[in-house]
């Protein structure tokens, strides 16, 4: 792959666009993150295995592996905008497929489509590569991360409030006998919504960036792995995308039956700890990635996101135990046990760690790849990623089932070891990049 090129978009405004498309972002993740508190329970309500969780999980990312690089290459041949649009009509369609599932069969179709769609951050990603040069592609990247990062402060917020009995009686007094009012469908129309809304702010505001024709149509998924990995700037970085996958998954698809099963709490309680932690990384994707890139550099950041979410992985399943023995009684509201005030001095680490981690990384992908083969790039690691989160889910939710609570965490951090010796080789040089 060529080096990377200036960003030389065909936009009248590149700031705009940038803005433009976190927006996009963040109403498309706003939707991923209404769904969040209610999975697992909604999986339980059928009386099945846990392990049904991690297999759900699993099939959303089984398909965003299949399409994420699929619609970053038509992107870069098709145009980003295009791209989006269909991505962002898929998921209201999945959404709503979701709120009247009657069957396990049906959450998987549903999930599987809304996994295609999700592929869709590739496309997004490379939009912003195409907008700004590669000395501000961190922050604009840590823009896209705050993103996502909103996505989780607002979504469980919205749909723990969509959750609760009160708005779930006051639905079934207004909506017709026709449309199921639970507190599993509700959360997830009020996902299909907002997909709509956002179709229609992309459609109206979003510009295309010149990238179509910028690059030849590679002619399968594996042509396009293949690709990418013969380049020895990315190949470290597709490997470490599958391993900080597979070592995340533990958190993404456990850390609510761990609440529930460790501290008795439900939806809404979980979706209040996932706001708390989507409002950290938000200061830490949004404010803090830029500045540390431009100083210490991206590697650096790097090394430091994974030392930091290896502490918090092994922290989280003894965060009970280290309350019980090192917090005093506080006196205060009786919700505020020691229990908790150890879990939530943990979940900054992790949301600091992971937020630190995920974008520098992201930054050395595009440093890595031409400006022509940005969507390429990005579609293939984060396919690695989704493939990372097909293996881990089902596996840590077994892990979690047959060995104990504590294992998912403990495993996940073991597994971050070689991306800590990536990041630190990149600092040494040994396999620096050099933005052009």
């Amino acid at each position: 792959m060529s080096a990377p090129a200036a960003a030389t978009g065909t936009v009248r405004s590149p700031r705009r666009a940038l803005v433009t498309v976190v927006a996009v972002v963040f109403v498309d993740l706003l939707g991923f993150g209404i769904i969040i508190p209610i999975l697992p329970f909604y999986v339980r309500s059928f009386g099945v295995s846990d392990v049904y969780i991690g297999l759900l999980a699993a099939s959303y990312s089984l398909m965003q592996f299949g399409f994420a690089p699929l619609l970053g290459r038509l992107s870069d041949a098709r145009g980003r905008r295009p791209v989006l649009l269909l991505s962002i009509a898929g998921s209201a369609v999945a959404w709503t497929l979701f709120g009247l599932a009657g069957s396990v069969l049906v959450l998987f179709v549903s999930r599987m489509l809304a996994g295609a769609m999700g592929g869709n951050i590739a496309a997004a990603q490379a939009y912003v590569a195409d907008v700004t040069p590669p000395e501000e592609r961190a922050k604009g990247l840590g823009l896209v991360g705050a993103a996502f990062g909103l996505g989780f402060v607002f979504g469980p917020a919205i749909g723990g409030f969509f959750a609760s009995d009160p708005v779930v009686a006051a639905a079934r007094d207004v909506l017709p006998a026709a449309v199921p009012a639970t507190r599993f469908s509700l959360p997830s129309f009020a996902a299909a919504g907002f997909s709509v809304v956002n179709f229609g702010f992309a459609a109206a505001f979003l510009e295309e960036t010149g990238a179509p024709g910028d690059a030849p149509d590679p002619t399968s998924l594996l042509a396009d792995f293949a690709t990418v990995l013969r380049d020895a700037a990315l190949r470290g970085l597709v490997v470490s995308f599958f391993l900080m996958s597979v070592a995340f998954s533990g958190v993404q698809v456990m850390f609510i039956p761990f609440a529930a099963d460790a501290y008795g709490y439900g939806a809404s309680e979980t979706a209040l700890l996932l706001t708390y932690v989507g409002v950290l990384g938000v200061v830490v994707q949004g404010v803090l990635v830029g500045r540390l890139s431009r100083r210490y550099g991206d590697a650096r950041v790097a090394l430091a996101g994974a030392g930091l979410l290896s502490v918090a992985l092994v922290a989280i399943p003894l965060a009970p135990d280290l309350g019980r023995a090192l917090v005093p009684p506080l006196g205060g509201p009786p919700f505020l046990t020691p229990e908790l005030v150890a879990l939530l001095a943990v979940l900054p680490v992790l949301s600091v760690g992971n937020g630190l981690l995920t974008v520098s990384m992201t930054t050395l992908v595009s440093t890595s790849a031409g400006r022509a083969t940005q969507g390429r790039a990005f579609g293939v690691t984060q396919g690695a990623g989704s493939l990372g989160r097909t293996v881990g889910p089902p596996v840590m939710a077994a892990l979690y089932t047959v060995v104990g609570r504590w294992s998912p965490f403990a495993v996940g951090a073991v597994l971050l070891v070689p991306v800590v010796a990536l990041a630190l080789s990149r600092v040494t040089g040994e396999r620096r990049t050099v933005p052009s």
